[in-house]
C-alpha cells in the first residue's frame, strides 16, 4: 500500500487536535469517513481546521451523552470538502493515526481540544504492515452477518480488495455496538483487528441464533 503523499509524518503531528465526539462512529488510518457538518461549534472547528493543518480527532464518548472521553481516538485529515447553500460543510476525513488523550484543553469556539500523544502509534504512518486475513473464514462470517443485518454487498469487489484496505472498510462499515468499535480501533496490531473483527463477526451470528432459539421456546 503506497503512503498518500499529502499525508503528514509523525515528526509533522500537531500537540494539539481539535476533537470531534460521536458515539458509535470508527475512523482508522486508511479509512474515509465522510461527515455532515452542521453545528455551530463543528462547523467554527472545521473551518479553524482548514485553515490550518486540516486535522480533526474522532473519539467516542465514553457512554452516549456523557462528557468523558475515551483515551483512544484516531486523527484524520480533510481531504475533501464542500459547502452547501444551508450552511452546512460535508467533509471527508481521511485517517492518519490514531492517539491517546493526554490532557483536555479548554474548548475553542465550542469545540473540544485535546493534547495528543503519539508515541504508541509510530506504525500507523507506515505504509505497509503485515496482516494474513483468513478470507475464507472472513467470506463466511460476512455473508452471513450481512443477510443476519439486511446489508448490500458487492462481493466481486470485496473478493479483489486488498486485506488491509478490507479490513480496515469492514470494520468501519459494519453496525458494531460502540465497545466493539472501540476494541477494533484499540486492537495494536493489523493482525490482532483482523482477529478482532472475525471473533465479533462470529459472536454476533451466534448471538442471533441463540436469541432465534429461545424465541421459538
Amino acid at each position: 500500500m503506497t503512503r498518500n503523499p499529502f499525508a503528514p509524518g509523525l515528526e509533522d503531528m500537531p500537540a494539539c487536535i481539535p476533537v470531534f465526539p460521536l458515539p458509535g462512529v470508527l475512523l482508522l488510518p486508511g479509512g474515509k469517513l465522510p461527515l455532515n457538518i452542521f453545528e455551530p461549534r463543528y462547523l467554527a472547528m472545521t473551518q479553524d481546521a482548514l485553515r490550518t493543518d486540516r486535522l480533526i480527532g474522532m473519539i467516542q464518548p465514553q457512554e452516549e451523552g456523557d462528557a468523558s472521553l475515551h483515551r483512544t481516538g484516531c486523527v484524520g485529515r480533510i481531504t475533501s470538502f464542500s459547502e452547501t447553500e444551508d450552511g452546512r460543510f460535508m467533509i471527508t476525513l481521511t485517517g492518519i493515526a490514531r492517539f491517546h488523550v493526554e490532557q483536555e484543553l479548554e474548548c475553542r469556539s465550542g469545540y473540544r481540544r485535546v493534547v495528543a500523544d503519539w508515541c504508541n502509534f509510530a506504525d500507523d504512518f507506515e505504509a505497509g504492515d503485515d496482516l494474513s486475513l483468513d478470507r475464507d473464514r472472513l467470506m463466511r462470517g460476512l455473508k452471513d452477518y450481512f443477510a443476519l443485518h439486511g446489508m448490500r454487498a458487492d462481493w466481486d469487489s470485496i473478493e479483489n480488495a486488498e486485506d488491509r484496505q478490507l479490513l480496515t472498510t469492514l470494520a468501519m462499515v459494519c453496525p458494531f455496538g460502540s465497545l466493539e468499535k472501540q476494541a477494533l480501533l484499540e486492537a495494536p496490531t493489523l493482525q490482532e483487528r483482523g482477529e478482532t473483527m472475525l471473533t465479533l463477526l462470529e459472536m454476533s451470528l451466534h448471538d442471533d441464533l441463540k436469541d432465534d432459539r429461545h424465541a421459538r421456546h
